[in-house]
C-alpha cells in the first residue's frame, strides 16, 4: 500500500467518528472487507471502523446463470443505495464484480494490492487427475464465467462445461457430492486463497491456457462521490502498481461491455516502474486482451505496451486496446454474445 505523506495525522485530527464499511453477506466478503477494516485501523489507530453485510439481488438468485443475469449491478446496487444515503462510509468490492460505469454519486476511493490474479482448476476430491489435459474426454468442468468458458472451449473441445452457482463453500460441496456431475470447478484463485482453500487448488490456469477477468484479485473500497474525508483514509489502501494496471483493464472492458458479462480476458503488467513519495510516476504497461465467441471457434487477441505516467495515461491504454479488438473483429463475436444472450433470456421466462 501507498499513503500521502500527512494524510494520516490530518485525518486523525479531525472530530471522532466511526466509519462503516459494508459489503455482501458472504464469507468470503466479510474476509475481504475485515481486511479492509484492519488495513484502515492499522494505519488509522486513533480512528473507529465498523462492517455491516448484506444480501444482495445477485446473492439471492442462486438459479440462473450469471450470463443470462446480465450486469454486475446485482451484486452492488442494494449496497450503493445504503451508501449514498449514508448509512454506510465504504464499500468493499471484489473489484471484478464492480461496473465499469458507477452510479452518479459513487466512485471509487482505492484499489488494494492484488492477489494472484489467475484462475484454478479444483478436482473432485478422490480422483487422481492433476490438469485439464489428464480429464477423460466428456468430463463436465463447473463454472459460472461464460468468459472461461468461451476459452476453454477452443483448447478443450472434448470436455463439457456446466453452470454452478452458490458461494465457494456450495461449489465445492456440489463438486465433491459423490453422485454429482462435476469432475472439478474453474474458481479464482484469489478467492481461494483468501478463505484459506488454497490447499483444494490441483492446478493453476495462466494465460495463454486461460486469460484472466478484468481486475480479478483486486479489492476496491467504493465511495461517496465529494466525501473529502473517506477519500484520504482510501489514499493510504490505494497499492499504485495494482491501480494504474486495473484502470487499463476496466477501460478496456468498459468499451467492449456495454454493461454485461462478455467473454473478455485479460493479463497486465506494469515494468521499468519509476516512484517518487508520493507515489508512482511511470511505468511500462503492457496489456493483453481477448475477446471469444462462447463456442470457442472464433478469438480475437492483440496487445499493447506503452510508458505511462498517469492513471489516466493507463485507462487511455486500456481504451486503445479496446478499440483495436473491435477493429480487429471482436465487436462482431460481441454482437453475437448479446443477440444469444437475449434468445436464451427469453427461453428462459418461457419455461
Amino acid at each position: 500500500m501507498t499513503s500521502t505523506p500527512g494524510v494520516t495525522d490530518d485525518v486523525e485530527s479531525k472530530p471522532c467518528r466511526t466509519f462503516i464499511l459494508a459489503s455482501r453477506a458472504s464469507k468470503l466478503a466479510q474476509i475481504q472487507t475485515n481486511i479492509v477494516r484492519d488495513a484502515l485501523q492499522a494505519a488509522f489507530p486513533s480512528l473507529s471502523f465498523e462492517t455491516s453485510f448484506m444480501s444482495t439481488e445477485g446473492d439471492k438468485n442462486q438459479s440462473q446463470a450469471l450470463y443470462l443475469l446480465g450486469g454486475k449491478a446485482l451484486w452492488t446496487k442494494e449496497l450503493e443505495i445504503a451508501l449514498k444515503d449514508g448509512a454506510v462510509d465504504m464499500l468493499v468490492h471484489s473489484l471484478k464484480d464492480v461496473p465499469t460505469i458507477l452510479p452518479d454519486g459513487c466512485e471509487i476511493g482505492a484499489i488494494l494490492e492484488r492477489e494472484d490474479a489467475i484462475d484454478s482448476l479444483v478436482v473432485k476430491q478422490g480422483l487422481p487427475y492433476r490438469n485439464l489435459d489428464d480429464l477423460p474426454d466428456g468430463s463436465v468442468i463447473g463454472t459460472s464465467s461464460v468468459r472461461r468458458v468461451a476459452q476453454l472451449r477452443r483448447t478443450f473441445p472434448r470436455l463439457q462445461f456446466m453452470d454452478v452457482r452458490g458461494n465457494l463453500n456450495t461449489r465445492l460441496a456440489k463438486l465433491d457430492a459423490p453422485e454429482g456431475p462435476f469432475t472439478a470447478l474453474i474458481l479464482a484463485k484469489a478467492g481461494l486463497v483468501r478463505l484459506g482453500m488454497g490447499d483444494r487448488i490441483t492446478d493453476n490456469l495462466d494465460a495463454p491456457v486461460l486469460y484472466h477477468a478484468v481486475s480479478q484479485g483486486a479489492l476496491a473500497v467504493e465511495i461517496r462521490t465529494g466525501d473529502s474525508r473517506v477519500r484520504e483514509l482510501c489514499e493510504a489502501l490505494t497499492h499504485g502498481e495494482t491501480q494504474w494496471k486495473c484502470l487499463a483493464e476496466r477501460a478496456m472492458l468498459r468499451k467492449l461491455e456495454g454493461g454485461c458479462s462478455v467473454p473478455v480476458g485479460v493479463t497486465t503488467s506494469l515494468t521499468h516502474v519509476e516512484s517518487e513519495q508520493a507515489g508512482l510516476r511511470s511505468g511500462l504497461l503492457q496489456i493483453t486482451g481477448c475477446v471469444t465467441s462462447i463456442d470457442g471457434s472464433l478469438h480475437v487477441q492483440d496487445t499493447l505496451a506503452e510508458t505511462v505516467q498517469s492513471p489516466e495515461e493507463a485507462e487511455r491504454l486500456g481504451n486503445k486496446l479496446a478499440t483495436l479488438l473491435i477493429d480487429n473483429g471482436a465487436g462482431a463475436i460481441l454482437e453475437d454474445v448479446g443477440r444469444d444472450r437475449a434468445k436464451r433470456a427469453n427461453e428462459a421466462k418461457e419455461k
